[in-house]
């Protein structure tokens, strides 16, 4: 009998040997089919049948087993997708091009029409140009990027009809990749699908929903990713009227709605350098985490197009080290910018920008922000989150710590850029600034500190209002006037109402749009000050204020205008919160 049993468990063995093998071991041509179908179709053994729930679920627990992200690995010497050399092939989903776009050394076409309205330093010879590969992203999917690629591009274009195909997404996973172009942007996603498809300036608002965009970037846990690249400045056709061909911005550049994250823990970093703006949107750009720095030239940040375009931040850290050249904002959004969560530190070019700036309106409803500039951009008064715009009667060093207590020296808000690996290094001031943390609350009453010694748990410079050990040796700030924002405010920002400050304010011509900055012809500066070259800052006193401002450097706005603006006749150091965004001015060190 025990013979019998032994051989029955033998047999029992071999068959369900056999058939677990069978399952696991289909034909390639099988194998194709099943993925193929597993994409598109809730019949994926082709016969009719329908999977169970459990295997529905195992497929959703394990995309990668399923071949849903693709492998790019980056060298010099070749480029690979999931272990195969990536060709020429148009046909390939990947494939390898020298046809990137760049602005070429001349003046004119040879029909005599004008080329494009660069300058010198725009330009770029042929051999630069043959010497940057370009890796094409032809197929919608997952693409996890990895290794290094010391001349080239990334170039996602899945063909001109592919703004109105919902399917026509592409995510790149970045992780641990280093990629560098002289001539153009790094990464540029140039046709996927558009969400917002129907904009138009009439129907346009600060709300908007990005998830189903077709450009999507994730910043892998544990990974950290180096993008430096350059910028297209404006190409024209060759026809008459110097209609534009071609623009590209920033060193991360899109055509379509972006969005931006970080996989579960959110600690991968994505670093921008670039020459000129650095991450660039021409509609929407929603930011929901990862941790991002960028150092930029020009803007740090920039959604384009005008009266429409959405810079949403809901969470994650943004550190910006914005205008190294001769001008730049922070982050500058052509319609809104709507933060509301995260941490956002934003510095701005010393002589003529802000931290923030949107033409449209920002709104802070929440998250921890800190923008330094020569000017401030209002946050709007139904922001969900109290803010305070600070408008000080000299400029202050950006390297010094800002501190905010209760009245009782309590901390809630600490920042020190010596701390932050992004700014620290970098000689800079400011004569505006923006605060806001989740702490601020309307009614109370706070201190504002500048300087001193910070110790304790912080993170790229930001402390936890309740995690610092000890503060030392800040100077206590003072004001002279305030502004709250009842009744609106004055268009791209406040402009210094302390008697003889003059700091914030910037003469907007009719052209300059609501919200807009006046450029400097070719470059100039105000009188008095010269371009910022790398850590270099101005020197020279503050322009005079324009004509129609009162003694005080006051543009000669009525109250119905601006809000209530109250000069307080002399100095006080009790900022008190009004409302959700106030306004002090004339602020100095305490005597």
């Amino acid at each position: 009998m025990k013979k019998i049993l032994s051989l029955l468990t033998v047999c029992a063995l071999i068959l369900c040997l056999f058939g677990c093998a069978g399952k696991g071991s289909q034909p390639a041509e099988e194998t194709e089919k099943k993925d193929s179908q597993e994409a598109g179709s809730a019949d994926p053994a082709g016969d009719g049948s329908e999977e169970t729930d459990d295997t529905q679920e195992e497929q959703a627990e394990t995309p990668e087993e399923s071949n849903s992200v693709r492998m790019i690995v980056l060298t010099d010497d070749q480029v690979l997708l999931d272990g195969s050399e990536v060709g020429e092939d148009t046909s390939s989903d990947v494939y390898l091009s020298h046809d990137i776009v760049y602005y070429e050394d001349r003046d004119a076409y040879e029909s005599g029409n004008p080329y494009g309205d660069g300058d010198a330093e725009d330009r770029h010879t042929a051999e630069e140009a043959a010497e940057n590969v370009v890796v094409n992203i032809a197929s919608a999917g997952t693409y996890r990027i990895s290794g290094t690629l010391s001349s080239g591009q990334i170039r996602v274009d899945l063909g001109e009809d592919a703004s109105s195909d919902p399917a026509s997404a592409v995510t790149l996973i970045l992780d641990g990749a280093d990629i560098t172009c002289t001539v153009a942007p790094a990464v540029l996603f140039r046709n996927v699908y558009e969400c917002d498809g129907e904009w138009n300036a009439e129907t346009a608002s600060s709300e908007i929903d990005t998830t189903e965009a077709g450009a999507n970037v994730i910043i892998a846990d544990g990974s950290v990713n180096v993008i430096r690249g350059s910028h297209v400045a404006k190409i024209y056709k060759d026809a008459d009227g110097e209609k534009k061909l071609w623009k590209q911005d920033g060193a991360f550049y899109s055509y379509m709605s972006m969005n931006i994250d970080g996989e579960e823990s959110g600690d991968g970093i994505l670093t921008i350098e670039a020459d000129n703006e650095g991450l660039d949107t021409e509609l929407h750009l929603t930011i929901n985490g990862g941790n991002i720095r960028i150092l930029s030239q020009d803007d740090g940040i920039n959604t384009n197009e005008d009266g429409v375009s959405v810079t949403t931040i809901n969470g994650g850290t943004l550190h910006i080290l914005a205008g190294l050249g001769s001008e730049g904002d922070g982050i500058d959004s052509n319609g809104w910018l709507v933060i509301n969560g995260g941490t956002v530190i934003s510095s701005a070019h010393p002589a003529s920008d802000a931290g923030l700036d949107s033409d449209m309106g920002s709104y802070v409803n929440g998250g921890t922000v800190i923008a330094l500039g020569s000017t401030m951009d209002w946050p709007e008064s139904d922001s969900g989150q109290v803010t305070m715009n600070l408008q000080f009667a000299a400029r202050q060093n950006a390297g010094d710590a800002i501190v905010v207590t209760d009245t009782d020296e309590t901390i809630v808000f600490a920042y020190d850029p010596s701390e932050d690996e992004v700014v620290s290094g970098h000689a800079r001031q400011y004569q505006g600034a923006v605060i806001s943390c989740p702490d601020f609350k309307v009614g109370e009453t706070y201190h504002l500190y500048i300087g001193g010694t910070l110790s304790g748990t912080e993170r790229s410079g930001v402390y936890e209002a309740g995690e610092v050990t000890s503060y030392a040796d800040g100077v206590r700030q003072v004001y002279t006037g305030t502004d709250v924002r009842g009744m609106g405010g004055f268009p791209g920002g406040f402009p210094g109402n302390a008697p003889g400050s003059q700091g914030g304010w910037q003469e907007r011509p009719d052209s300059a749009g609501p919200g807009g900055m006046q450029e400097p012809p070719d470059g100039a500066m105000p009188d008095g000050q010269v371009p910022i070259d790398g850590n270099e800052t101005p020197v020279g006193d503050p322009p005079e204020p324009p004509a129609g401002a009162d003694g005080q450097g006051m543009p000669d706005f009525s109250p119905s205008d601006t809000g209530e603006i109250t000069d307080i006749g002399s100095s006080s150091a009790e900022f008190f919160m009004q409302d959700k965004v106030n306004g002090f001015s004339g602020i100095t060190g305490e005597t």
